[in-house]
């Protein structure tokens, strides 16, 4: 049966190209549907070096990852879009507030997934009317190196921090992907401008770059708040600071973002009750509470007792003594991630005495080993 003929357009790049800022895309750009050897080698080895931790995904399909015809062997050129999140103002003044919880700046709107795939399905719907095209569209989810296809698609760069760089959005663009059969001319692609700086490498407060272009996503404080499933290891919880979903530091102390503007998409615009929220009103959220603060952001999939986990870990380190009594009350908390950090915060906000009065009082009853181990370790001399 033969293919159905194709309409004939004269430059379907600028169709596209076209349509996609229309729709409220920042920026566009097309690549082909291949990995450079360096993004492949890349991936090879951070993922042999363990360096994914407990995101299990990023090894399970690392081939469809590492080259996008496995994925799709129809794949020839794929067209990155992306949207720019960028905030109104510095977020990192936000981490000298002790007593309020600091949430990653694109965590503060609505989840982007479903705003971005929406604009990229409106995208695909008129390719396939004006173009005839085979096309597959992906947003974050999919087993997809969207960063170096965005390099090579002229969008930007991968600064030393891996995230991409761009000289018009700085560092705040959110991707995604349309893979199509059509053969379509590749964009140059961007040229590394980080030059000697190494600003986000220096200010990480966690050393997760064990060199430029490489994360140890196991030390990230991104990562141990938000994909991190268990207990998260004590040599981090004070680095962490009030960070309870997300860190921005590497992104915002970039150069680029001084020619970088706010989003002009109000989903992205931060909501005034997660924006700077109290400690003492998160740490009293169940899981229905959770639910209904975080409803529509990205924040709702990390789940209640790991976001608590982190904001107990803030308490700890607020230095605030009148958040004891907010701790006290979550030893009783139904999550051992919860309880754990209680008890992490408590050698942190007392004295000795009023400790160990607590621990004399709750370890025997705990039977979770985890809590136990906090409970155990936790004076405050070793906390």
């Amino acid at each position: 049966m033969l293919a159905p003929a194709r309409p004939s357009i004269d430059d379907p790049k600028a169709l596209i190209r076209d349509q996609a800022l229309a729709l409220g895309f920042d920026a566009v750009g097309f690549a082909p549907a291949s990995q450079s050897e360096r993004a492949r080698q890349g991936l090879a080895e951070f993922l042999a070096r363990g360096m994914q931790g407990d995101m299990g995904w990023l090894a399970a399909r690392s081939d469809q990852r590492a080259d996008p015809q496995t994925l799709w062997p129809e794949a020839r050129s794929v067209i990155v879009l992306a949207m720019n999140y960028g905030p109104a103002e510095d977020p990192l003044p936000m981490l000298e507030r002790r007593e309020r919880g600091a949430i990653s700046v694109y965590a503060r709107g609505k989840d982007y997934h479903e705003l971005v795939k929406s604009r990229l399905k409106a995208l695909a719907r008129i390719m396939t009317e004006k173009l005839g095209p085979s096309l597959k569209v992906f947003v974050d989810t999919a087993p997809v190196m969207e960063k170096p296809l965005a390099e090579a698609a002229g969008l930007g760069w991968q600064g030393k921090h891996t995230n991409l760089v761009s000289r018009t959005h700085g560092s705040w663009l959110f991707l995604g992907e349309i893979f199509t059969d059509l053969a379509l001319a590749p964009d140059a692609p961007e040229n590394d401008h980080c030059g000697h700086c190494q600003r986000c490498l220096d200010i990480c407060p966690t050393a997760a770059f064990p060199a430029p272009y490489k994360l140890d996503a196991r030390r990230c404080i991104s990562y141990l708040t938000i994909e991190h499933k268990g207990h998260i290891p004590r040599e981090f919880r004070g680095p962490m600071g009030n960070r309870i979903y997300g860190c921005d530091d590497c992104l915002a102390v970039c150069p680029w973002n001084k020619f970088a503007s706010a989003s002009r998409h109000d989903a992205f615009w931060p909501r005034a009750e997660i924006t700077a929220p109290r400690l003492a009103d998160l740490a009293e959220l169940d899981d229905a509470g959770f639910r209904q603060l975080f409803a529509g952001t990205a924040i709702k999939r990390t789940g209640r007792d790991r976001f608590l986990r982190n904001v107990l870990i803030a308490i700890g380190n607020s230095g605030e003594t009148a958040l004891a009594e907010t701790a006290i009350r979550r030893l009783g908390d139904t999550s051992p991630l919860v309880r754990a950090m209680a008890v992490w915060a408590l050698a942190r906000l007392l004295d000795d005495t009023a400790f160990h009065g607590l621990r004399d009082a709750h370890l025997p009853l705990e039977s979770d080993a985890g809590v136990r181990a906090e409970w155990l370790g936790g004076d405050a001399a070793t906390a």
